[in-house]
């Protein structure tokens, strides 16, 4: 039998170049509802696949503030767009779980016990990445040494915001000394100091390249505030507003968080220009 020489190759010795490289058979297996209603499934394959983007988000702001510590903006900004397409498909991934009526999340609420995505040590990082730092919410990781280790590294490193605002305090912009020098391991609070700052920058004062990092970091902030806000809804539905997963107090917490802004002086800062 003659062979089409534009045909796949499809005999390898062992497993797959594709399987090699993106390991679909140990992603494909990790799933193991604990219960009988079948659509658990979706709810834990969702919440895998939210699990995938928060670590390449990490690893995009990551990078972002790498590149703002040195002075590369073109590579922070490059990180930050990238980190907008991932947001955009980890927002779309709350579709499947959207429209859960009370009763459908019931069938299988059970089987998270104690289990919250307030648990997740991704999220956490993507939070701390954002300058939400908080050294209790190191406390439920203390189980897993690893884990614990790697969010206390991040809870004493500058977030991505930080890094921003030394990049423009390089550049000769007023950025208050004791936000330059502030605790890391707390959480950022608005400062009238650096909203000044922004204002300078959205009147066009501190120069291009400052402008389009603070357009970058609002569509970053945007996004996630529409993260927030997709999982508030997507809660309301499924639970109305009685205690959530984990014993977290829900609705009522999510709202807060919802209210909140990223990067706070980016949005005041636009009544003042």
């Amino acid at each position: 039998m003659s062979h089409d020489p534009h045909a796949p190759v499809l005999d390898f010795a062992g497993t797959t170049p594709y399987e090699d490289y993106v390991h679909a058979d140990v992603l494909t297996h990790l799933q193991h509802p604990l219960s009988d209603d079948p659509g658990e499934m979706a709810f834990l394959v969702t919440t895998q696949v939210m699990e995938l983007w928060f670590t390449v988000i990490v690893h995009e702001w990551q990078t972002a503030a790498s590149r703002l510590r040195d002075d590369d903006l073109d590579g922070a900004l490059a990180a930050l767009t990238r980190s907008t397409y991932e947001m955009a498909a980890l927002n779309a991934s709350w579709e499947p779980l959207a429209h859960l009526t009370p009763a459908q999340f019931n069938s299988y609420r059970a089987a998270l016990g104690e289990g919250s995505g307030f648990q997740s040590a991704m999220y956490r990082q993507m939070e701390f990445l954002l300058g939400e730092k908080s050294a209790s919410m190191l406390v439920p990781h203390r189980g897993t040494p690893r884990v614990h280790a790697e969010l206390e590294k991040a809870l004493h490193e500058p977030s991505l915001y930080d890094e921003a605002l030394h990049w423009l305090a390089r550049r000769g912009e007023a950025v208050p000394k004791a936000v330059l020098d502030r605790d890391l391991s707390t959480r950022y609070e608005p400062d009238a100091g650096v909203e000044a700052v922004w204002v300078r920058v959205y009147e066009g004062a501190a120069g291009p390249e400052a402008l389009r990092l603070g357009e970058a970091l609002t569509e970053v902030a945007e996004l996630v505030w529409r993260w927030r806000n997709d999982h508030l809804v997507a809660t309301r539905r499924a639970m109305g507003a009685k205690t959530g997963t984990g014993g977290s107090a829900g609705v009522s917490w999510l709202e807060k968080r919802a209210a909140k802004p990223v990067f706070p002086e980016l949005w005041t800062a636009r009544s003042h220009v």
